[in-house]
């Protein structure tokens, strides 16, 4: 984004022998405990026509997540409901990080890393696991990320819209390959529109007559 970034970094996560107590029973977690509160930060994702209520936002995210026992036995070492980052109010875009790894190919024994609360955005060289809940009327600046995400939409529908006017409209069940192109989403119906992301850091777009096109990064306030 010249205006704002909507790539996504990830909460932490805390090691330790214990039995967690979630939404589904108990699950025995020798490699990690649950993680807290998620630490992310968006750019200004603000909708023009903010919504009055919550009553037609989306259920918060439940995550499922899987490890080993010392013994390399496997278990569930998470399963509970994720609460999204609302960095401007529940009015306006939801952020939910639900994984990522600083390195690709990523370690499954590693623990998890402990990312600062800021603008999220992939590893130049790891992955993010995330999903954005953008509201009616909402919509996200033209921007560009260093990565490659690919994206499913779950729930609603979504515009997405790049520099050069071009646009598309993609629907639940669709799905996208964004390849580092400048782009801005906007949510043209009354229904939340729901997007999952996998972000896979890339190398910068290097173009013929040498010219390098920059991650587009800007955090404001919405209007």
């Amino acid at each position: 984004m010249a205006l704002l970034t909507c790539s996504w970094y990830l909460f932490p996560f805390c090691r330790s022998q214990s039995v967690y107590r979630g939404r589904h029973g108990p699950h025995l977690s020798k490699q990690t405990t649950p993680p807290p509160k998620a630490h992310l930060h968006s750019a200004n994702c603000t909708p023009p026509n903010a919504m009055t209520s919550t009553s037609n936002q989306l259920p918060d995210a439940r995550l499922v997540m899987t490890g080993h026992t010392p013994d390399g036995t496997s278990v569930f070492t998470f399963d509970d409901i994720r609460k999204p980052f609302m960095p401007f109010g529940p009015q306006n875009t939801h952020f939910t990080n639900l994984h990522s790894s600083p390195t690709v190919p990523a370690s499954n024994t590693a623990p998890y890393p402990d990312l600062p609360e800021a603008i999220p955005r992939c590893p130049p060289e790891g992955v993010l696991f995330c999903i954005t809940d953008i509201q009616p009327g909402g919509r996200v600046p033209m921007h560009r990320t260093q990565s490659v995400d690919y994206a499913v939409v779950i729930s609603g529908e979504i515009v997405i819209v790049l520099d050069n006017g071009d646009e598309r409209t993609v629907k639940a069940g669709d799905f996208m390959v964004q390849r580092g192109a400048s782009h801005a989403w906007q949510n043209r119906t009354q229904a939340p529109c729901r997007i999952a992301f996998v972000a896979v850091g890339t190398e910068k777009i290097v173009l013929k007559n040498g010219a390098v096109l920059e991650e587009t990064v800007v955090g404001l306030k919405p209007e």
